[in-house]
Parts: C-alpha cells; structure tokens; sequence
C-alpha cells in the first residue's frame, strides 16, 4: 500500500524527465498564444487611439479607417473574454494573430505616415487592401476560435462572436475603390467613362487644380517606388498613372469642368498639365509647351520628367512660348472673351532678367550670366538694379572682356570706409552700376591680373593667422584678385579658401567681415564655386553678418543670398534656413541700396512658392508697401515683389491691412510701365479673390486709371486690366 500510495517517487528517472518536458513545452506552447493574443490586444487599442486623433482625411479614406477600427473594435471584446475564460486555444491561432498584429501595425505606419498631399487614388487602394486583409485575418481568428469553445465556460462568448462574423461577411469594399479596381482591371480599350465620373465625384476631383494636385502626388508616389525598387508597387502605381491619365481625358473630352470657367476655348490652347487655358505658355526640355504655373509647380515638386512624354528634363530652363501666346491672344481678340485676364501669375516684371529658372520670359539665363560676368557688388548703385537691364544684360553676356577692359580705366576720387563713393565721374558711376562692379575698389592697382595657387595658399595661411592685421589684408586681397578675373575665381575655389573666409564672416572686425563676404559674393559668380560655398555651410554665417555687420558688409550678404539662390534647391535651402527674416530686417532698416539688395534676394526666394508665406510671416509687406512711394526710389521692385506675394491669400490679407490699395492705384496712374504692370496684377488678385477688396479699390477711383492703362499701355498691362 505504501508503495502504491507514494509510487510517483518510484517512477523511472528517464520517464521523468520525458513528464517534466511534456509539460514544459505544453505550458510554454500556452504562455506564447497568450502572449500573441495580448500584443494584438495592445496594438488594437493603440490604433484605434491613433485614428481617433487623426486629422480629417478624405472622405473615401476616412470611410476606410473608420470601418478598419469597427472590425476590430467588434473584435477586441472577443479576444478579452478568451482571456478571461481561459479558453482553450486553437494550435494555429498564435500564428495568425501574429499575422493581425503585422497587419494592424502595417495599417498603422501608413496612417501615421498620410498627409493631405499625398495621391488620394492611392491611398484609398492601399488603405482598401489594408482594410479587406484585416477583414479576412479576424474572420479566421474567429473561425480558430469557435472550434475551441468546447466547454461550458466558453458559452457566453459564442453569442458576440458569430454576430460578429456576420458582420464581417457582410463588409463591403468602398465605393470609390470599387470604382477604382473596376477602371484598374479594365482590359477594353477605352475606359468605362461612368466608372471615370464616379471616380472624380467620389474623391472630389472636381477642379482643375484638385487633378492638377493629384497628378503631382501620382508621380511622386512613382518616384518614390523607383528608388525603393519594388516591383509590386511600381506596377500598381503606373496602373494608377495610367488611371489619372485617363481621368485628364475625360475631363477634356467632356469639358467636365466647362462650368467652372464658363469660357469654352480650342483643346490646343489647354495646358496638358493643369488642363487650363494657357496664358503664359513655356517650352520645356522636352519640347512641350505648358503653362507656367502648373510646370513650375511641378518642377518645384522634385519632378524631373515631362509630364506628357515621361522624357526626362536635361534642364529645368523655361523658355516663353510666344508663337502659342500669340495664337491664344488673336482667338481671345477675335471671339470677343476677355479670358487673359484671369491669368494669375506675373510675367514681365522688373526682376524678369534675374530668374535663374527664367520662368518670367527673359531668354538670358542668369547662370551663364554671371559665369561671364565681372559683377561685384559693393558699388554706389545695386546690383539688384543693374540687372533689370536687358539691354544691358545682353551687352554683359557678349562681350566680357571688353567690359572688363573698360572697368580698368574707371577712376573714383574718394571713398569712404563703408564703400560708398563721396564723389567722382557720374558717368563712371552709372556705367559701373550698370555693369555691377566694385566701384570703390576700381583702380589700377594691378589685381586683375591672374593669380597663382602659391600665392593664394600664402593668402590662405594669412586667413588663418591670429593677426587681424594679416587677417584683413589677405581677406582683402582675395576680394580684389577676384574682382574681374574668372580664372583667378576658379583657382581660389580650388584652393580651399572659401571656407577660411566664411570664417571671418564671424570677425569681430567689421572690415575684415567685409572683405571676407565681398570676396565671396566675386567667387559665388563662378557655378563650382556656388556648390563650394553651399556645400561648406555659408548660409548661417551670411545671415549672421546680416544681422551683425556693418551696412556694406549687409548688402553684399544679402547680394550672396541671392547668388547662391539661383542654384537648384538653393532657394528652398535658404527658404528654410531662418534667412528670410534677416533679409527682412535689412529691407525695414538697411540702407537704401542695402533695401534694394534685400528685395532682390527676397524676390528670387519668393520664386519658390513656400517661401511666399514665409516672406509674408516675416512682415515684408508693411515695408514693401511703404517702398510704393516714390522718394525711396524703389517703386519698382517693391511692387514687383508684391505681385508675387500677392499670388497666395496671407500675401492679399496684408497688402489690404497694410493700406497698399491706394498706392497702388497711384502707381496704376503715374509709374512706369513695369510699375504699371505689377500694380494693375496686384489689383487683379485682390479682386478676383475677395469682394471687400474689390469694393476697396473702387473707392479709391481705380477705374479711370485702369482705362487709361487699357489704352496706353503694354500688351501685359491691357491683360490685366
């Protein structure tokens, strides 16, 4: 009996050990689907949190959301009540709540990862794809489950659980994804034209620039694909490519959107891009013609090949197309429609020549430009006003070495320490104006003569001494040595100098920070150099002499802004950079000719569209508004600037506030014809987007001056008149 009774401690020690791991295994087996269960728990909670807390989405989107957090809303209850009835478990369910997990996280990241310019026929694909493979994984969690509530403790779930699967049955696919897969899997010819219209009513691609939007957000998606290299998603995005392209069709066939312009115009004069009329037609790369706006938009997007071709662009250069402008403007005249003047963006104005990206018509690009170019700026007139000559620009790209020839011979009588001229031959400064040279540091002193990497090194080891004496002198010297001489630009580049001389922009020694930025702004002509200076950092210490330096050293700074802008991205790059403000700050208390320089650069930032709102944010209108009258001399490139601002709501918001509306209407009346142009613009804006604003510039009597422009003016005036 006693060994019957304690037997178990006679059991064989091998069959033990076989127990002992039996049980292990069956407990770890149990801990693991536990586990499963409760990280799916946690990662439902958390999504369901996550969409809670979400922005407004579109709606076919947020639909798809809302139903992914119902399915698994419904189940969570579901998963609790097998945790707390310990119920029994199916061998395979760990691994598929496993697969919910992966899923719901899946669905998560993509959420987390939406913004609104993203393409909406993509996301309402991937999200809808999301939601039907988290639809299909609880119904199998749900099937595991009914087969392990064999005992009586688990009988109170089994009433939830098949009314839920009933209602995951019932699920049903989104409208517009529906609609979407329908066109994606059509293999006729021609698309379903209903399937088109619904498509567009769903996501509300109901405008020109909702298409336009989505267009973008398609290739970038494509973009983004190529350069992550899977195949599966490259093959669904160029369907989705192919799917927009087929909406643009629709849309022009049917002239879905006729209503909306209420003016029905030739389908050659529409825009293949932005589907609109085309009031400033530009050439691409590829030989197509666009207008700008919407190409410009595009290009600012990162995108890089022709819309229509799928070319790649060699270049992002705009070149006007004035045959197609020609052919829009004689329909306009002859069937009586007055479309041209709802054109929204500036052309013609008084920086037009500037542009690197020669998106406002000059045929003269501004890098080939100043790659000829002996322009240095530290001068008695700006060299933000020398270039608003094309007559003079086009004499500065044919013949160089003539004009720097002809710099040799000016003389200056004096000069003061801040670089202005106190007196001298008022020829000599206009030309030196013109021709956008260091005036005050013009002489025979034999600097233009070429240089040697020996020398320059010698000047590189001064740059570095603890001397601010030797510091000045060889920051000096390399400012003069670059004045007119293009190939001494190149061998100081190489040399390394730029970054000792972006060193001293740190000098608390005014006229060393002056020489050191003068001397970059000469070898910032030079494009290698441009990507030198970038590359080593030159925007936090440029904005820090704008704010620290004396006024010569603020003006060729900002003048440096501007000359490294012109580089693809620089804009963007110093958009971001915390320059605006200062370059503000100098338009408000600078110098005149350091007023001049700011707008300059302001205004080639402002050809980047983010930078328009952070140009208004930094308070540039109040000033530019006060620079509209005449005693400042800067009528024009004020003006010139607002009409870009102008083109977004916050810009028209201020102009009103800041009382720019009477001004403007004075310009309208008696400023020159650039004036004229940008100010009749200005005005266009305000009253196409705001009654209060229109009633506001009838007040102030801008009809009579708006007829008489109509009359007298240039061709560009008359079209926004």
């Amino acid at each position: 009996m006693a060994e019957a009774a304690y037997g178990h401690r006679f059991i064989d020690p091998v069959h033990r050990e076989e127990i002992t791991a039996i049980f292990l295994k069956y407990y770890h087996e149990c801990q693991t689907k536990t586990a499963s269960v409760k990280c799916l728990i946690n990662s439902i909670s958390r999504f369901v949190l996550l969409v809670s807390c979400q922005t407004v989405k579109p709606i076919p989107f947020q639909k798809i959301c809302n139903n992914m957090v119902g399915v698994l809303k419904r189940l969570k209850p579901v998963l609790d009540d097998i945790m707390d009835y310990n119920v029994p478990l199916h061998e395979n369910l760990c691994i598929v709540c496993e697969e919910l997990d992966i899923r719901v996280n899946e669905a998560r990241d993509f959420i987390e990862k939406w913004g609104p310019k993203m393409s909406k026929i993509y996301s309402v694909l991937q999200s809808g794809t999301l939601l039907i493979k988290i639809q299909n994984t609880s119904l199998d969690i749900c099937h595991m489950i009914v087969k392990s509530l064999l005992s009586p403790p688990s009988a109170s779930v089994l009433a939830n659980l098949q009314h839920y699967i009933e209602e995951l049955q019932c699920l049903k696919k989104e409208t517009a994804m529906v609609f979407i897969e329908k066109e994606l899997e059509n293999r006729n010819i021609e698309p379903c034209n209903e399937n088109l219209k619904e498509i567009i009513e769903l996501l509300n691609l109901t405008s020109n620039q909702e298409l336009l939007n989505e267009t973008i957000a398609v290739e970038k998606e494509r973009l983004n694909a190529g350069e992550h290299k899977v195949k599966g998603n490259m093959e669904e995005i160029n369907q989705v490519v192919n799917l927009v392209r087929n909406l643009r069709d629709y849309v022009v066939k049917t002239e879905y959107f006729a209503v909306e312009s209420d003016v029905s115009f030739p389908p050659y004069f529409r825009c293949p891009l932005s589907l609109e009329l085309m009031l400033d037609p530009v050439i691409v790369a590829s030989g197509q013609t666009y207008e700008r706006q919407s190409i410009q938009k595009w290009l600012d997007h990162g995108l890089n090949v022709c819309p229509k071709t799928r070319q790649r662009l060699t270049h992002t250069n705009l070149i006007p197309n004035y045959t197609v402008k020609a052919m829009i403007s004689t329909w306009s005249d002859e069937n009586n429609t007055n479309c041209l003047s709802n054109s929204e963006h500036n052309t013609g104005n008084v920086f037009e020549e500037q542009k690197g990206d020669n998106s406002f018509g000059s045929h003269v690009e501004i890098e080939k430009w100043e790659l000829q170019s002996p322009y240095i700026h530290s001068r008695s007139e700006s060299f933000s006003s020398s270039i608003s000559s094309s007559d003079c620009l086009l004499a500065v790209s044919k013949d160089v070495s003539r004009m720097s020839d002809k710099h040799q011979n000016v003389k200056v009588s004096s000069v003061d320490p801040g670089g202005m001229e106190n007196g001298g031959n008022n020829n000599s400064n206009t030309t030196n104006s013109y021709l956008g040279v260091d005036s005050h540091l013009v002489s025979n002193s034999g600097f233009s003569e070429l240089t040697t990497s020996s020398h320059v090194n010698k000047l590189i080891k001064d740059l570095r001494s603890q001397s601010i004496e030797a510091q000045t002198s060889a920051a000096e010297e390399l400012r003069l040595l670059t004045k007119h001489n293009t190939e001494n630009r190149i061998i100081v580049g190489q040399c390394g100098a730029i970054t000792h001389l972006l060193s001293l922009l740190y000098s608390d020694a005014k006229v060393t920070q002056e020489h050191a930025v003068t001397a970059l702004l000469n070898l910032s002509i030079n494009e290698d150099n441009k990507a030198l200076i970038m590359e080593a950092g030159a925007i936090e210490p440029l904005i820090h002499v704008l704010k620290a330096g004396n006024d010569g050293a603020k003006e060729n700074s900002a003048a440096t802004l501007f000359s490294l802008s012109v580089m693809e991205n620089g804009k963007a790059k110093i958009g971001r950079s915390g320059a605006v403000k200062a370059l503000v700050e100098l338009l408000a208390s600078g110098t005149i000719r350091g007023k001049k320089d700011a707008a300059t650069a302001l205004y080639n930032l402002s050809i980047f569209h983010d930078n328009k709102a952070r140009i208004v944010q930094a308070g540039a209108v109040q000033f530019l508004v006060r620079l509209t009258d005449p005693a400042d001399g800067m009528v024009d490139k004020a003006v010139a600037l607002l009409s870009n601002l102008s083109t977004i709501s916050e810009g028209r918001l201020e102009i009103a506030r800041e009382g720019g509306i009477p001004s403007l209407v004075e310009i309208v009346e008696s400023g020159s014809q650039r004036g004229k142009e940008n100010a009749a613009s200005i005005l266009l804006q305000l009253c196409l987007h705001s009654s209060r604003f229109c009633t506001l510039v009838l007040q102030e009597g801008a009809v009579p001056p708006l007829v008489a422009l109509s009359q007298s003016g240039t061709p560009r005036a008359k079209e926004k008149v």
